[in-house]
């Protein structure tokens, strides 16, 4: 066995972990400057083996800590590792690691990582040859040189140490220690004897009056017994009672309890569902505002669409009743128009008769006025003129005049003619005018209908968008008010699943999702509980076999742990465990053929990537039907078992159960997590895909709203057009009563220019027949007869003119009042009545009414809708709130409940308080009775039964005879038969004592001589080893030389050699005379035989002196397979070592290297020459 290695962390100057490489088995050697640590590194190997390092105080391990810049140590260990392919250290490995580790309150040992006490380490080392009582296989510093300054007598307390005496001498010091005791014992048992024995002679005079006494008081200890038992029986009795009314309390109080946490747990859930059903009805009190307020809205509207559709049908029906009033009208007017177009015509045959007659009977005056002219004018010509030239000169010049007259009315003819055609013409451009713009009507009429139908089109499918768009909206509304509860049970169940989680590992999860979104790091699934699935009955049964397994996070493969893990340490965010999965196995296990027993993994749906990370979790459980089965399971198949309540029975045999509070189950908080979340995702796109079609209808909803505006633009602008063309043609009509009044006038005038052309004509005539006729002064027969005849034929023609242009007159004035009567009067007011009845407006009216219903209908719809809606919100307000005073009353009740089991409970524990008080009174009781019938001391067989049936009265009765009849004996020594017999006892007891302690100090004295004996043959034993080895290795360092030991005997005061004859001796404080007294050395150096002191061997030797210890070492390590560790400054032990370890010294930490022999003398050599300067 030997030192392969030691690991230091902490220890003194070695502040950051050291281990060195593995030494030889033979000779090491260990060089650094002064202050690098060297004595540290040895100090720390007996820190591990030594015991001057044992019993430290919180100070002392605290002086052992490193000591430097930087963060404080709060630790340290030192682990040394044994080579034990010898088996010298009782432990079946090749290898053996012992390590003590201290902090300022601890102090452990560990033996291959396990923990064990100082008491098993010391008995190990021991075992191994490392013994307390002989420490020297660690030469300290300066311990040589001790060894050869030290005095005789101390080198001779050396030996003894040496040869183990010590053991000897502290066994005969305990001998001797029990030895006095014994001798003290025997002196005090001897003077106890003799005062017995006085005793014992008083005691047996008091004997006689003793034992009347003694029948009295056994009567007397019998009746206390028995009324102490009855008491005790009764105390019991009641006592029992008193326990079985707590127990009773107890679980009526625990049933109490745990009704009351059930109601608070109800009061609770109670609490919650008022909140979330005040909240409903809050929003349903906002809905039904928003409600009530479109229903008043509503019903403005179908108001104002009533009184307009009442205004419509009331226009409608006064339209209807003025047509149907002026058809009748027009049937009248018609008929008057009739008779006075009858009447007229009528009137035009008379005034154009009488006209013609006029112009007959004026043509008739002026025909006969003209003869009668000419007649005068041919009676008196012949005075007029003197001759028959200057006549027809005259007649040329009025048929010239006339001419230019006639000439004149010729052209006024010709124009009255041309004007009478533009007229005709203008008649003809008006009718054309006016069919053009009845046409126009007609057509705008048309569009206005398309327009009013179209109108209707997109209002109509306007309102059934609208509709539709209320709907989504209902159904927008309700999906987000669901998503916002999902939301809000999402919350709470991750606040719930983060109560359940450790702070550390909460926190690292949070920073593992930061750093994998910032770092955009891939390959991470997340954690075992967000990527399983099971029935809920299996939650408890996973949960409690995963544990904190179930944060595990799955990975890709271990370099992604590995740059988590260094962004985490980095971050300071918690703490994971990661389970790459190209490192983990799935176990191979065999499950048994039962059907009470269920692999656990097969009840778990997970991805099939992932099956080696829940295999290393799940796969060595399986869930038992019970208890038993999982025991069964556990004994014979090695696996891990589990009930469904959560009860485990471990493959070891460890058995775990109990209550599992399923309320707070982790995979059921993530569970509603995830199903939520997936509903969450779900209706959220189902919102938006109702969001696409609200848009979507809002802009056909425009569309349709933007060609209503555009088809009413329309149809009033045709409306507009429809009222200029109607205005277009009155005007028209106005324009032809003009045109026609004036070609009348032109006609008429064109009868009188042609008239007063025919006049002229004639009379031109007239004188063109004159002309060329004989100038005559007198007329002839007929001419005379014809002027007699012509005057009176004038004068009755002018009175038949003037009758008839009377006639003429009132016929013409009548005309006029008929014409005027028909044309401004009786045509108008059938134009208007024609207008009125033929009027679109009432079409137009219909089309509106019909507009007006279908909007009032609609607003009717969406007042119905309303009040249902309103209806349908009250109700559920109604409902709710009868949930609400439901609840209300159910937390009252509750309320009640809980304070009558309050008070019950107060009531139960002051009645426990009351039950224990009379419990302890009782209990009291019970110990006072039995410890007076413990105090009445032993009793007879007798006493037991004989006075057990009578009552406690009675019984009272006869102790207090008994006690009068003990007061006669009151004077007598009540205890001296027990006395007597006591002592007799005591002094047996003693006598026996004292033989045997005589016997022990016989065996002691034997024991101590044995000791002796032993003690010197021991150390002249090892003084005789010793001084052989001494021999041998001072002629083996000095050449030529020699050195022996001499033990000093206690002769006469001096010291001589080892075979002086015994002397006087002193005795030792134990009372033994010591046999030797000291241990001298005699050393020679040259053979001569003088006497030196030796200096220290590494320090003040010589070289060769230094090379031969080196060469001696050597020899050891090879001869004997001896392992040195050695510490030096000179270059002889370095020649000879197999292993050079360097020491050195940085910013006070101190460091162990494997150096080379030629840097080691190196360093050696400056060392040497740097301290000669």
């Amino acid at each position: 066995m030997h030192i392969k290695q030691v690991i230091i962390e902490g220890f003194k100057s070695y502040r950051e972990q050291i281990a060195t490489e593995p030494f030889s088995p033979q000779v090491n050697c260990v060089v650094g400057a002064n202050g690098s640590g060297k004595t540290n590194f040895f100090h720390a190997i007996r820190f591990v083996l030594s015991d001057i390092f044992q019993n430290l105080r919180s100070e002392d391990r605290h002086a052992l800590l490193h000591e430097g810049a930087g963060h404080q140590v709060l630790s340290a260990f030192v682990e040394i590792v044994f080579d034990n392919s010898d088996n010298r250290i009782p432990v079946d490995k090749e290898e053996v690691r012992l390590r003590r580790t201290i902090g300022l309150k601890k102090d452990e040992y560990f033996l291959d990582g396990k923990h064990i006490t100082k008491t098993e380490v010391m008995n190990l080392l021991e075992s191994a040859g490392f013994s307390r009582s002989n420490p020297y296989y660690v030469v300290q510093q300066g311990k040589i040189a001790s060894l050869t300054l030290m005095k005789d007598s101390e080198r001779l307390d050396l030996l003894k140490e040496i040869g183990g005496t010590r053991v000897y001498e502290e066994r005969r010091r305990e001998s001797l220690k029990i030895m006095q005791d014994t001798g003290n014992k025997r002196q005090q048992i001897i003077q106890v004897v003799k005062y017995l024995d006085e005793r014992l002679k008083e005691l047996d005079e008091e004997k006689e009056e003793l034992r009347k006494y003694q029948q009295l008081d056994k009567q007397r200890k019998s009746l206390e017994y028995t009324i102490y038992d009855k008491e005790l029986h009764d105390a019991r009795q009641k006592l029992l009672e008193v326990d079985d009314t707590r127990t009773r309390f107890s679980d009526e109080s625990a049933k109490m309890y745990n009704s009351l946490l059930d109601a608070q747990e109800k009061s609770k859930d109670s609490d919650k569902r008022f909140k979330d059903l005040m909240k409903e009805v809050q929003t349903l009190n906002k809905e039904k505002e928003a409600i009530e307020k479109r229903l008043t809205e509503a019903i403005k509207n179908q108001t104002a669409f009533e009184l307009d559709v009442k205004d419509i049908q009331e226009r409608i029906s006064g339209n209807s009743q003025a047509r149907d009033d002026a058809k009748k009208q027009l049937r009248s007017l018609l008929e008057e128009i009739d008779d006075s177009s009858k009447e007229l015509d009528k009137a035009n045959t008379l005034y154009e008769n009488k006209c013609i007659e006029e112009k007959k009977i004026t043509k008739d005056i002026m025909e006969r006025e003209k003869q009668l002219s000419i007649l005068y004018q041919k009676q008196g010509r012949a005075t007029q003129f003197s001759s028959k030239d200057a006549r027809d000169k005259w007649l040329q010049k009025e048929i010239d005049d006339l001419e230019r007259v006639h000439s004149s009315n010729l052209k006024q003819d010709q124009k009255l003619q041309e004007e009478i055609q533009r007229l005709k013409g203008d008649l003809k451009e008006r009718d054309e005018y006016i069919e053009s713009r009845k046409r126009e009507i007609a057509y705008l009429e048309s569009s206005i209908s398309q327009s009013r139908e179209g109108f209707n089109n997109h209002k109509t499918q306007r309102d059934k968008m609208q509709d539709e768009r209320k709907s989504l909206w209902v159904k927008e509304s309700e999906l987000c008010a669901e998503i916002d509860k999902l939301k809000a049970e999402v919350e709470k169940a991750e606040k719930s699943l983060d109560h359940a989680t450790p702070g550390d590992v909460r926190r690292g999860l949070n920073s593992i999702r930061r750093i994998c979104r910032e770092y955009k790091i891939d390959g991470v699934y997340g954690p075992i509980i967000e990527l399983l699935d099971c029935d809920e009955k299996f939650f408890t049964a996973v949960e409690v076999t995963a544990g904190n397994s179930l944060f595990h996070v799955v990975v890709d493969n271990d370099e992604t742990s590995t740059k988590i893990i260094r962004h985490l340490n980095s971050l300071k965010g918690g703490r994971v465990t990661f389970i790459p999965l190209n490192r983990v196995k799935a176990p191979r296990v065999t499950y048994p053929k039962s059907n009470d027993v269920i692999p656990l993994l097969d009840r778990l749906e997970f991805s099939p990537n992932f099956k080696p990370a829940f295999a290393q979790v799940f796969a060595r459980t399986v869930i038992c039907r019970d208890l038993d089965v999982c025991t069964r399971v556990a004994r014979t198949d090695g696996l891990d078992c589990i009930t469904l309540e959560g009860d485990q029975v471990s493959k070891k045999g460890g058995m775990t159960g109990g209550f599992y509070d399923y309320r707070r189950s982790k995979l059921k908080f993530m569970n509603i997590i995830m199903r939520n979340t997936k509903t969450i995702n779900a209706r959220e796109e189902e919102v938006e895909k109702v969001r696409y079609k609200l848009q979507e209808l809002d802009q056909k909803i425009t569309e349709h709203v933007t060609e209503q505006q555009k088809t009413d633009a329309k149809r009033a602008h045709d409306k507009s057009e429809l009222e200029q063309l109607k205005q277009d043609i009155a005007n028209a009509n106005k324009q032809k009563q003009i045109i026609s009044k004036a070609l009348e006038n032109k006609e008429k005038s064109l009868a009188d220019v042609r008239t007063q052309l025919d006049q002229l004509e004639a009379s031109m005539a007239m004188k063109q027949a004159e002309m060329n006729t004989d100038l005559i002064d007198h007329l002839s027969l007929d001419e005379k007869n014809l002027l007699s005849r012509l005057n009176p034929e004038i004068t009755e023609l002018k009175e038949k003119l003037i009758t008839c242009r009377t006639d003429r007159i009132e016929y013409e004035t009548r005309k006029a009042e008929l014409e005027t009567n028909l044309t401004t009067n009786l045509m108008r007011r059938k134009q208007e009545l024609e207008a009125l009845i033929s009027s679109a407006e009432n079409d137009v009216m219909l089309s509106e009414a019909e507009s007006k219903k279908q909007e009032l209908a609609d607003a009717k719809s969406f007042v119905e809708d309303a009040r249902q809606e309103l209806k349908r919100v009250s109700d559920s307000i109604v409902q709710l709130t009868k949930e609400l005073n439901k609840i209300k009353d159910e937390k009252a009740k509750l309320k009640t409940l809980e304070d009558n089991y309050e008070r019950k409970l107060q009531d139960d524990a002051r009645e426990l308080e009351q039950l224990l008080s009379r419990r302890n009174i009782l209990l009291a009781k019970q110990e006072e009775y039995s410890k007076k019938i413990r105090e009445l001391g032993p009793l007879s067989s007798d006493a037991f039964d004989t006075y057990k049936r009578k009552g406690v009265k009675e019984l009272l009765k006869m102790l207090h005879r008994c006690n009068e009849q003990l007061q006669q004996f009151s004077h007598v020594n009540k205890k001296a038969l027990d006395q007597y017999v006591n002592f007799t006892e005591q002094r047996e007891e003693l006598q026996r004592r004292q033989a045997e302690l005589d016997a022990g100090d016989e065996k002691i004295k034997e024991l101590i001589s044995v000791l002796d004996q032993r003690k010197d043959e021991s150390i002249e034993r090892t003084f005789k080893g010793v001084a052989r080895h001494f021999r041998e290795v001072f002629s083996e360092l000095v050449q030529g030389g020699h050195g022996h030991l001499v033990m000093m005997k206690k002769k006469d005061g001096d010291h001589g050699d080892d075979d002086d004859d015994d002397g006087p001796r002193e005795s030792d404080v134990e009372g033994r005379v010591e046999k030797y007294i000291g241990v001298k050395v005699k050393v020679s150096f040259t053979g001569q035989g003088e006497t030196q002191s030796m200096k220290q061997l590494s320090g003040a030797l010589d070289p060769q002196y230094r090379t031969a210890v080196g060469n001696m070492i050597r020899r050891l390590a090879d001869i004997a397979n001896t392992q040195f560790i050695t510490t030096t400054f000179r270059p002889e032990l370095v020649k000879v070592a197999d292993k050079i370890y360097g020491v050195t010294h940085k910013n006070r930490v101190s460091r162990v290297n494997v150096v080379s022999k030629e840097d080691a003398l190196d360093f050696i050599e400056h060392d040497q020459s740097h301290n000669a300067e």
